[in-house]
């Protein structure tokens, strides 16, 4: 099966990260990498991309039906990650209104899956046959997946270039050793081989977007083969974030069957 990892832009004016990994439970390889320009561009991939098991990990609001605020996911997750600096942004209609004429754009790609066969659903992920769609949060999966004490300050502003280069070689390092985890990820060597350092200006920030797409099409594996390892915060109905969890909060094991 498919698992796909959409850094989406809050602007179709924007490039959105994308990549998708193809296997099972048992371990994926990235595939494909790169960005999208637009929501047409977005849609014919989803076109050529959607067809059989697959999983989709958008990083962007799903459900916003709050008009100012914050979600409750948003506030439930900080609960639990926000002494790692992993609380999410708050989202709802009037701050996300602000782009693209007042269209949400993680409601219009949501109905765009939908339409192309797709449910939002969280809660049932481990099936071989599963068609379906999470939002996600990089930050969050990061502290989980790879242990961190805080998060990796690997975003351009406000820093120093040691600073910055110091965080893009720890992600880097992070993401050659998903080779070794479980389930494991391969096919990483020319998405690595880039140079953060040399990079500056849209160059860097197309890397970030493309790396961190491929975080959320891990973590849509890791939901497939480990949802005892995951944590929904929030409700489908009013907007939820999945993401692996903290092993404390880890649930028990359960024997998987195919449907």
């Amino acid at each position: 099966m498919k698992f796909i990892g959409l850094d989406l832009a809050w602007s179709a004016k924007n490039p959105s990260g994308v990549a998708v990994l193809e296997g099972d439970r048992s371990g994926a390889r990235l595939v494909q990498s790169g960005l999208l320009h637009g929501d047409a561009e977005l849609l014919d991939f989803f076109d050529c991309e959607l067809s059989g098991p697959v999983i989709v990990a958008v990083d962007a609001p799903l459900s916003v039906p709050n008009l100012t605020g914050q979600r409750p996911a948003e506030a439930e997750l900080a609960a639990v990650f926000a002494r790692f600096q992993a609380g999410a942004h708050p989202a709802n209609r009037t701050l996300l209104g602000r782009y693209n004429g007042g269209v949400l754009r993680g409601e219009f790609i949501r109905q765009a899956l939908e339409a192309r066969g797709l449910t939002d659903d969280p809660h049932h992920l481990a099936g071989s046959d599963t068609r379906t769609m999470i939002e996600v949060y990089p930050h969050a999966a990061m502290v989980a997946l790879f242990g961190l004490s805080r998060t990796l300050k690997y975003k351009a502003k406000r820093q120093g270039r040691d600073a910055l280069e110091s965080a893009w070689a720890e992600y880097h390092a992070h993401l050659a050793a998903l080779e070794r985890a479980e389930p494991p990820l391969t096919g990483l060597e020319t998405l690595l081989a880039t140079d953060p350092p040399k990079l500056r200006g849209v160059a860097l920030k197309n890397h970030e977007d493309e790396t961190d797409a491929v975080i959320c099409a891990y973590v849509a594996l890791y939901a497939h083969a480990w949802p005892q390892r995951t944590e929904v915060f929030g409700t489908v109905a009013q907007g939820y974030i999945l993401t692996p969890t903290l092993p404390e909060r880890w649930r028990p094991a359960r024997i998987f069957t195919s449907p």
